[in-house]
């Protein structure tokens, strides 16, 4: 006579694995083993960051362009011809818009400096009125103390740290426009490589997949993008009004930050409002973070519905989790990537099954498999 699995006189293996307990640590072995992969997959990441950077920005940037590299082929453009034009679209307009923040920089510095410290001598002369006493000589220790570490060899050390930072931006520079090229050109055809192993039902996911992730990344990032032009050219012209120095590079900080969602449009405030502080003094610096929150508010309000219709809308609960995530992993770099990937990601899922059929639960998957039989 033959026992069951659920015969408790059942001592072999799989009976052993079979019941509750036997179920619980099977699942918590897949979950080690899943959490070490995961481990390992961050700390490679993690290791390699100047070359996992700026493939990602490429694709990025390549997911945005691709609508410009299609429209040129459909009108008879060879290919090379297509990539080239867009390249150097990108590019061009990439290095003129740092042309003109570098120009602006050291075309005002100097003003930017000497309005800093008049505005250290009126701070100086308001702290006269505290009820506290801040005497002269704790300003001056303050000012020797600055002083002090500006020739001191731990300043010396960030500098050398500062020029290898900046050697790293450059190959990372070029690297990404190298793989940018060969994202526009070869894109799609470097996707079905990637498929080649995959047949039938995977090969159409992963077709699925692969166009919603470059239409996902491609539309978040253009309509963040003119967000965020508006709000730069909004709050520069506010500032170019008022006197403020380095108005075009706060402007295109602005440009910048604005692709943090949640915390980018409140950084790019309190940076041009403390400039506005330090060169204009208090008042100004009041009407500046009225501009701010008045632009803000008309974009998230009238614009930003508009723009970014199109493009798939993620809980803020996932774009805060993504922006820590991003950021611990690659900093201020990683929490720009972050929210148009996990976008990519959610994209992706709403075509797992089908080009309108979403993935669907483990236990929904199971019901329609037993109610199937």
């Amino acid at each position: 006579m033959t026992r069951g699995v659920d015969d408790p006189r059942d001592t072999s293996a799989g009976a052993l694995w079979a019941d509750g307990f036997g179920r619980v640590g099977t699942r918590s072995v897949q979950a080690l083993a899943l959490l070490a992969l995961v481990t390992v997959l961050v700390f490679a990441v993690t290791q390699l960051t100047l070359v996992v950077i700026p493939v990602l920005i490429a694709l990025v940037l390549a997911s945005a362009i691709h609508p410009l590299v299609s429209w040129l082929r459909r009108h008879r453009l060879p290919s090379i011809l297509a990539t080239w034009i867009a390249l150097i679209a990108i590019v061009g307009v990439l290095g003129g818009v740092l042309t003109a923040v570098v120009y602006a920089v050291v075309h005002q510095w100097d003003d930017l400096a000497d309005q800093a410290v008049a505005g250290f001598g009126e701070l100086q002369d308001s702290l006269d009125g505290l009820p506290f006493e801040v005497s002269e000589q704790q300003l001056t220790d303050l000012q020797s103390s600055v002083g002090d570490f500006l020739t001191s060899s731990s300043f010396g050390s960030s500098a050398i740290a500062g020029f290898s930072a900046g050697a790293n931006f450059v190959t990372g520079l070029v690297l990404m426009i190298v793989v940018l090229f060969f994202f526009l050109k070869d894109g799609p055809r470097i996707w079905e490589f990637l498929l080649r192993p995959f047949e039938g039902a995977h090969y159409e996911r992963g077709k699925r997949v692969g166009a919603k992730t470059v239409s996902t990344m491609g539309g978040y990032v253009r309509g963040t993008a003119i967000v965020a032009a508006v709000d730069a050219i909004g709050i520069g012209i506010g500032l170019a009004v008022m006197g403020v120095p380095l108005a075009i590079p706060l402007a295109v900080l602005v440009f910048l930050l604005a692709f943090i969602p949640l915390v980018g449009a409140t950084l790019a405030g309190v940076l041009a409002a403390l400039v506005t502080l330090v060169a204009n003094g208090p008042v100004d610096a009041l009407i500046v973070v009225g501009i701010v929150i008045a632009v803000n508010q008309l974009e998230g309000n009238f614009l930003q519905p508009v723009v970014m219709a199109r493009s798939l809308a993620l809980h803020p609960l996932v774009i805060l989790v993504a922006l820590t995530v991003g950021t611990v992993l690659a900093g201020i770099t990683g929490a720009v990537l972050a929210v148009p990937i996990a976008a990519s990601v959610w994209g992706a899922m709403t075509v797992w099954n089908g080009p309108h059929e979403a993935a669907r639960p483990v236990q929904q998957k199971r019901r329609e498999a037993v109610e199937g039989r």
